[in-house]
């Protein structure tokens, strides 16, 4: 088990075993608009980081995203397992390159 599947886990976990205090449990029963809020906003701190010279900010920004678009799965009741098993198909195709079309620049 990765460390994404344990977070997603502890997700779950807190979903179905709610602790006070926890910002976990504060993200679930605001509901999926805070969730996706959150996601929208980590979303653009991580493109912020990206253009920024600290690679630790970067790192932490999309940790924080990885983790609030994992909240949103599970309240969308979607297991973590999914994700993974497309990435892995998508990388079974890595190799089975498309030909490159010409751009059409005037337009």
């Amino acid at each position: 088990m990765n460390t994404l599947d344990t977070l997603y886990n502890v997700i779950q976990t807190r979903r179905s075993q709610p602790q006070e205090g926890s910002y976990t449990c504060y993200l679930l029963d605001k509901g999926l608009d805070k969730i996706l809020k959150k996601v929208g906003e980590e979303s653009a701190e991580v493109i912020i980081a990206a253009k920024n010279p600290s690679c630790q900010q970067l790192v932490q920004e999309v940790a924080d995203l990885l983790y609030h678009l994992q909240v949103m799965l599970s309240v969308r009741d979607i297991p973590w397992k999914d994700v993974d098993i497309e990435l892995m198909r998508r990388a079974e195709k890595i190799g089975n390159l498309k030909p490159m079309r010409e751009a059409d620049k005037n337009t």
